[in-house]
């Protein structure tokens, strides 16, 4: 039996909450580059301008490098992880500081060929 090949590309340390990323992970799992591609572009929500970003290099990793046939490409894999989080603070009453989290993600996107 042949191995499937896939192709994968990673963005680490982006400055966006992994739990808004999620939800566009979800979103394009198992569907067709393109039309995972157009369905981000049409989604107003803030992790689709990252999330199209790794997928149109993980679209050109398979392309380039095993030459694959971008038109027979889907979604194998895509999800993201916590990243390190940068502490922050926010005064408060009576000389008080309130933590602020401003968290980052590691965002992965594989992509395979169709049979």
């Amino acid at each position: 039996m042949e191995e499937l090949k896939t192709a994968r590309a990673q963005a680490r340390y982006v400055r966006i909450s992994p739990r808004k990323v999620q939800i566009i992970c979800d979103m394009i799992r198992g569907k067709d580059a393109k039309y995972a591609q157009a369905l981000m572009e049409a989604t107003p929500k803030a992790g689709c301008e990252h999330v199209i970003k790794v997928l149109k290099s993980a679209c050109a990793n398979a392309e380039n490098n095993l030459e694959m046939d971008p038109d027979a490409l889907y979604v194998e894999k895509a999800y993201v992880d916590a990243g390190p989080i940068l502490k922050r603070g926010q005064p408060r009453a009576h000389g008080r500081m309130y933590r602020i989290n401003k968290r980052t993600s590691h965002i992965t996107v594989v992509v395979a060929e169709k049979e």
